[in-house]
């Protein structure tokens, strides 16, 4: 076998790596998807209105993210040090599974969102671990690649356990299931897809880059965490790049966890949507790898300008949106390039960081994606609050993307100063 085809191949950790997002994926997709239209189900039928449900909707998951967003620079931190980084990452996974399986049986919506908070909390913990395994798995050569893979996969595996939850909501008659019995079962397939699918990252990435285990393991976090911010401040490139990504991943996480909210609050059908959203992940799968190849040839930067772009001409399109074909063209649209952008952003990241640094920065990193997943449904649910539905909001998003882009390019004209 030539040089060529080995450096092509992946690694046994690699491919544990991305299987960690083929795990993670399903939970998002029933965040997306299922879930909303399950607690819509639950507060409509206690009496809360289509525009009052949106909006706590919105405000709960706001809340999941700020507390996750608070802690996350400090757990990155102390994940640095050496052996750290895994077993955080089992704390939070095991957070995230009881959470899941708590909210599947909630007797009552108030219950159930208190139990989604706890499992939101552990996913997205568990991320900031997972991406910063990215530099324990590869080289900064292979990271556009690798970590597209792992959007990619990630979109086309999460859809098997989806699918056989939609099949048995969609025919629960047939199975002599209520909608209610179909639509738990599918939460607890998600939650033993996402524990099998996380097993090879047990057993094959290890943490390789590290910083020596100090006696004081918080006191030490917190000394490290200011040396590093001090260290963000002067690095013109890299603060340019995590405020702008602050900005444009707002949009982009805005769409993906409001946007069956904002289609019932419309008046679209439930099951169409799902369907649509379905389509997202199916078209996700090959234009994650392809934003990688492009990525080798015009550069990480141009791709994540590129999709920009795109996602401000689907605000644009999405403020008109009261049609179910719309949605469905909205679907097809955000699967051309959400993959990408999250894929892209992650591994330009990650070639930027010290790499005994990893868990550290991206927590960093995580805090401004997670802050930016706080101030989005906070705007769909301002505007659902204020002014009766949730267009003016996506509408919104347009400022955010805009300003994104610009501090983007000062990144990037920065870096060649």
């Amino acid at each position: 076998m030539n040089e060529q085809n080995k450096l092509s191949l992946l690694t046994k950790a690699e491919k544990s790596w991305i299987l960690y997002d083929v795990a993670n994926s399903a939970f998002v997709m029933i965040v997306t998807a299922t879930i909303p239209i399950y607690f819509r189900s639950l507060a409509e039928s206690a009496g809360v209105s289509a525009a009052h449900a949106s909006s706590i909707w919105g405000t709960t998951t706001s809340i999941a993210i700020l507390i996750l967003a608070l802690l996350s620079p400090i757990l990155g931190a102390i994940a640095d040090f050496e052996n750290m980084k895994k077993r955080i990452f089992t704390v939070f996974f095991i957070l995230g599974i009881s959470g899941g399986l708590l909210f599947t049986f909630a007797p009552n919506w108030i219950s159930f969102l208190v139990f989604f908070i706890l499992a939101r909390i552990g996913y997205a913990a568990c991320n900031i671990f997972y991406d910063a395994m990215l530099i324990d798995v590869t080289t900064d050569e292979r990271m556009d690649k690798l970590s597209t893979f792992g959007y990619a996969f990630g979109y086309i595996g999460s859809c098997i356990p989806f699918i056989i939850g939609l099949v048995l909501i969609l025919f629960c008659d047939s199975f002599g299931l209520a909608m209610m019995t179909a639509t738990r079962i599918s939460f607890i397939i998600t939650i033993a897809w996402w524990i099998v699918m996380t097993i090879p990252l047990y057993k094959n990435v290890h943490q390789v880059y590290s910083v020596p285990r100090q006696k004081h393991v918080i006191s030490g976090a917190f000394h490290n965490l200011a040396d590093t911010f001090g260290k963000l401040k002067k690095d013109k490139s890299l603060l340019y790049f995590i405020i702008g990504y602050f900005c444009y991943i707002d949009g982009v996480y805005t769409i993906m966890t409001m946007a069956t909210t904002y289609g019932g609050e419309v008046g679209l059908d439930s099951n169409a949507m799902v369907l649509a959203l379905l389509l997202t992940q199916f078209v996700a799968f090959p234009c994650s790898i392809l934003s990688g190849m492009l990525a080798k040839k015009a550069g990480s930067m141009k791709m994540i300008r590129i999709f920009i772009c795109m996602y401000i001409a689907i605000c644009v399109f999405g403020y008109g949106l009261d049609k179910e074909w719309e949605f469905w063209v909205l679907a097809f649209c955000v699967g051309l390039c959400q993959g990408g952008i999250q894929a892209l952003s992650r591994s330009y990241f990650g070639k930027l960081i010290p790499k005994e640094a990893s868990s550290e920065y991206f927590g960093f990193f995580d805090i401004f994606g997670k802050f930016a997943d706080f101030m989005g449904p906070l705007l769909i649910s301002a505007s659902a609050f204020f002014f009766g539905n949730s267009k003016y909001g996506i509408l919104s998003l347009i400022v955010l993307f805009v300003i994104g882009l610009y501090l983007i390019s000062k990144s990037e004209k920065a870096a060649h100063n």
